[in-house]
């Protein structure tokens, strides 16, 4: 969940095709909406401008983020900070038509508290950067009403990477196909010819991302794994709802510093949207979790938000300021050199492209 200004305009080509013109095949190219930039010819791959920096002024250890840093820790400032950021996060979801309060309460007054039980590992313990308040919630993920908004936040989240969609639908089409794009691109130039079996979505929040990657391999075996036991229930209860999939989902609790899972027993790691709330050291040990996980010529794919992005460079003081009291170690992925993790890792054809005026996205492959 972020805040952003809306600044960079986009023109959208043909709008997405849906769900229903999937094939029967395992590897196949997305079909997505087309954007173009406004004076760009009609090819389908867009180039989303950069800004003049490495990352935003107000990331990092500048003047300008240790000043922000310190109103933030402020206390009475940040409760005031903490309340603004929901206000404008909630207000803007409904005045693009994201009803932010019907998807909340239809969650929050459901069956979707029977599902905790069987989701739950009671023995998981929580590592202590995870209990830290963020995203304007004191418990951060380990709530049903973080878990509940967690839709909502995330649609709203696309329509400010995409500001000129026709609807919040429209834009995490987008969003998530540019995405989906990037990572059949690259399994396909990387992998020789390997077949994507096995997915795993490691902080795979409510299984938004997760759904994403099933529909896109019908016939691989997905798994959603996540630290937050309500989010997880709400993606299980969510995927009971739909129509059976061919191989369902399995969502499991567990953290993906060390998930437990087999080594090399998958053939892509997903990663969306999770580094940005997280200390470097945790993303380094997620990184060298998924070499582990990952069979020779897996690929990993991590989507989060692009710190040269011209966008969030430019965001103003005021959403700067609102943005970072709700996410406390956003500093540290700023200054995290993912690339290079990804390298010491082991990793090799590392790729990092802006997927969207916001986002970018990171491949990478196991050595053969």
């Amino acid at each position: 969940m972020a805040l952003y200004a809306n600044t960079q305009k986009l023109c959208l080509g043909s709008p997405a095709s849906g769900h229903d013109a999937r094939t029967k095949r395992n590897y196949r190219r997305a079909r997505i909406p087309t954007i173009r930039a406004a004076a760009s010819s009609s090819t389908s791959d867009v180039a989303y401008e950069k800004g003049q920096l490495e990352r935003p002024k107000w990331a990092g250890e500048t003047p300008l983020s240790r000043l922000v840093g310190a109103v933030i820790s402020f206390k009475p400032i940040y409760s005031l900070l903490k309340l603004g950021a929901r206000q404008v996060l909630i207000s803007t979801a409904e005045k693009n038509d994201i009803p932010w309060r019907e998807m909340t309460r239809q969650i929050l007054e459901s069956d979707v508290y029977k599902e905790l039980e069987s989701i739950q590992n009671p023995s998981l313990v929580f590592p202590d950067y995870y209990l830290s308040p963020f995203h304007a919630y004191d418990e951060g993920n380990l709530s049903w009403t973080a878990a509940a908004e967690a839709e909502p936040a995330t649609k709203s989240m696309s329509i400010r990477a995409v500001p000129d969609a026709r609807s919040a639908d429209e834009a995490t089409q987008v969003v998530r196909g540019n995405w989906l794009k990037a990572i059949e691109t690259h399994h396909r130039q990387h992998s020789d010819g390997s077949m994507v079996r096995d997915i795993v979505d490691i902080g795979c929040s409510v299984g938004i991302s997760t759904g994403y990657l099933a529909d896109t391999f019908p016939s691989a075996k997905v798994t959603g794994l996540d630290l937050s036991p309500y989010f997880l229930s709400v993606a299980q209860f969510n995927e009971r709802k739909r129509s059976q999939r061919a191989v369902p989902i399995q969502w499991i609790h567990a953290n993906g510093e060390d998930t437990g899972l087999p080594s090399k027993s998958f053939d892509l790691v997903s990663i969306s949207l999770m580094f940005h709330e997280c200390p470097t050291r945790a993303i380094t040990n997620v990184i060298k979790e998924s070499s582990r996980l990952l069979r020779p010529g897996g690929t990993i794919a991590i989507m989060d938000q692009a710190p040269s992005s011209k966008v969030l460079q430019n965001l103003s003081p005021v959403l700067f300021t609102l943005l970072k009291s709700t996410e406390p170690f956003l500093d540290e992925y700023y200054l995290t050199d993912l690339e290079g993790t990804l390298r010491e890792a082991g990793f090799m054809n590392v790729t990092d492209a802006l997927t969207d005026s916001r986002h970018r996205t990171v491949t990478a492959t196991v050595p053969h």
